[in-house]
């Protein structure tokens, strides 16, 4: 894990980031709640949660047992397309999958998986990073053999 709370003033660098404005206020509220005492610290705690998110899905490895849940908007051109493509690709991993109309636009779907982890882990990232998915959550254990 990664441990910069002991880094200097000196290291910190300077970004810039465009962002949208609902975007911006909703992370302004939750930094307001969770008591951080400037945007900055707000913005460091989510990098280093990215990066942290990042670094055990590399570690997803072994036979695994898991789920993808994911929310979209299925009145987005071509992205239901895409994920059955994606999903088809990956048939022998994908054990079942649950599919529930929210409203108008969105979906949430529920990926059941049973597979190697890096086969795992190459699904969810490319259905992750499709434009129209707004939230996804990628969960593994172990095989039972294992637990």
């Amino acid at each position: 894990m990664i441990d910069d709370k002991k880094i200097s003033e000196k290291e910190l660098m300077r970004i810039g980031v465009s962002l949208p404005d609902n975007l911006l206020t909703k992370f302004d509220n939750i930094i307001e709640e969770r008591g951080y005492s400037s945007r900055s610290e707000g913005i460091r705690d989510a990098i280093r949660s990215y990066i942290n998110h990042y670094e055990w899905m590399n570690d997803i490895k072994g036979r695994r047992i898991g789920t993808i849940s994911l929310v979209y908007d299925h009145t987005k051109r071509g992205l239901s397309n895409m994920m059955a493509e994606i999903q088809h690709e990956h048939s022998d991993i994908i054990k079942t999958s649950i599919h529930i109309h929210l409203d108008h636009d969105n979906c949430l779907e529920v990926i059941v998986l049973d597979g190697d982890g890096r086969d795992i882990k190459s699904l969810a990232e490319k259905i992750i990073s499709l434009n129209g998915v707004k939230f996804s959550k990628l969960t593994t254990v172990p095989s039972t053999e294992k637990l």
